[in-house]
């Protein structure tokens, strides 16, 4: 949630033009829908890590796609050109809808938190218990609603610096992506 994308711009446009209450509605409403976006992902890597032939072709394809998002990430950075997008007029809880609507279209965290977890899993033991669970889904919604947060809070400082935060954000999560496809292809050959 931290590069701009289509949910950070919700909340800091709502900011902007609705004042911080209604942004952190926006957040709210997102991190809800987080919240289930993190338990239909452990549901997923449950299913992947309980069968080593799934698991072994999710490794295969998390590199080829953390490869690409590496590239796409570093030529986006490079580009950097943010357009400026009216959002409509929401007041109160219209809000919080507005922020669980659009992050229902963002199913993007689901195979992001299932990647994540098959990538960074290299022991290959992974906790389902159910404190286990609640704590990843308690850590996917704070987090959401911090980096969310922080948008509604500051928007009026990143928004003079947009493009830059905009580079910036993107090379960040080239880097990420790099990583993590490291990571993946040692896991791939060493603890196979």
């Amino acid at each position: 949630m931290i590069p701009p994308g289509l949910i950070n711009m919700s909340v800091a446009k709502t900011c902007v033009e609705h004042g911080k209450k209604n942004g952190i509605l926006v957040a709210v409403g997102a991190s809800i829908i987080v919240s289930f976006q993190a338990w239909i992902a452990i549901q997923l890597a449950r299913y992947i890590f309980g069968n080593p032939y799934v698991q072994n072709m999710l490794l295969r394809v998390g590199l080829v796609i953390f490869g690409i998002l590496a590239i796409f990430f570093f030529i986006k950075a490079k580009k950097s050109k943010v357009k400026q997008v009216k959002a409509p007029k929401h007041a109160g809880l219209k809000s919080l809808g507005k922020g669980m609507m659009v992050s229902a279209l963002n199913v993007l965290p689901i195979p992001y938190f299932c990647a994540l977890g098959v990538g960074l899993n290299v022991s290959g033991k992974v906790d389902y218990g159910v404190m286990a669970m609640i704590t990843f889904i308690g850590a996917a919604t704070l987090g959401t609603f911090t980096a969310l947060y922080l948008y509604a809070t500051f928007f009026a400082k990143i928004n003079n610096k947009n493009a830059s935060f905009s580079k910036y954000s993107n090379y960040f999560m080239a880097v990420l992506m790099l990583i993590l496809l490291i990571v993946t292809l040692v896991r791939m050959l060493y603890f196979s």
